[in-house]
């Protein structure tokens, strides 16, 4: 059954969603860096973080950062990622006028924020774009495959179209979330897509990426290259949802 703490705040400037997977030792002072980064900014936010079904000891670090006045935590089963980050952005739209993603490892730290922040003036969405990403050969070929579907079926030249760092209109985004299927795989990859095909106005802003210190990527090897192919047939499929 999904829990959720701190009663759901009224109308915010920003919602930063953040999915959570056995995240216990980044997840403390990751989170805390953006609440710090967003209260020096002056921005009116909220962090959601959603932790789904972690088996470490997450659930008591997310209950701690329950403490944080702008903190709102949801505690779920297990989904994946991708039906993790959808239920962020459904909350997300429904409480701000942006919502911005990033994951909790902290590989792209709080400090890159600013510059897309600053960045939303005049545009719907500001996608990152990692520099000093270091990937293996077959996740250099799968983020390829995901670049050039997007491009063939979307029109879209977003280069980093899975970017876990990104900013969106709330009311540019709601639309799109409501054509995805909650089960969809990689979710970022199908919105980068409907931006690039609904006309919004888009810019990509250089973030660095640094390798995670704790943890490890939990999909690899066959998983990952199946988990490629799950997301290029529900690409295909989904891109006839928005023309």
């Amino acid at each position: 059954m999904d829990t959720e703490q701190n009663d759901h705040p009224a109308t915010h400037t920003l919602t930063v969603v953040m999915p959570v997977y056995n995240e216990e030792a980044s997840l403390r002072g990751c989170a805390m860096s953006w609440v710090e980064m967003l209260t020096g900014l002056g921005i009116d936010h909220e962090l959601l973080i959603l932790d789904d079904g972690s088996r470490d000891g997450t659930p008591a670090v997310v209950a701690e950062l329950m403490k944080v006045p702008t903190v709102r935590g949801i505690t779920k089963a297990n989904e994946g990622h991708g039906p993790t980050i959808l239920r962020g952005y459904h909350e997300g739209v429904a409480s701000s006028e942006w919502v911005f993603q990033v994951d909790s490892d902290d590989e792209i730290p709080a400090s890159a924020f600013p510059a897309v922040w600053a960045a939303r003036e005049g545009h719907d969405a500001v996608l990152g774009r990692r520099t000093g990403r270091v990937q293996s050969r077959g996740r250099k070929a799968i983020s390829l495959v995901a670049r050039l579907t997007t491009r063939l079926l979307y029109g879209s030249s977003i280069s980093d179209v899975n970017v876990p760092y990104r900013l969106m209109r709330s009311d540019v985004l709601a639309p799109i979330i409501a054509a995805i299927p909650d089960d969809t795989f990689a979710p970022n990859v199908v919105i980068s897509g409907a931006l690039a095909r609904s006309g919004a106005s888009l810019c990509e802003v250089a973030v660095p990426h640094h390798h995670r210190q704790t943890g490890a990527v939990s999909i690899v090897g066959l998983r990952a290259m199946k988990a490629a192919a799950r997301s290029l047939v529900q690409s295909v499929r989904l891109s006839r949802s928005f023309r």
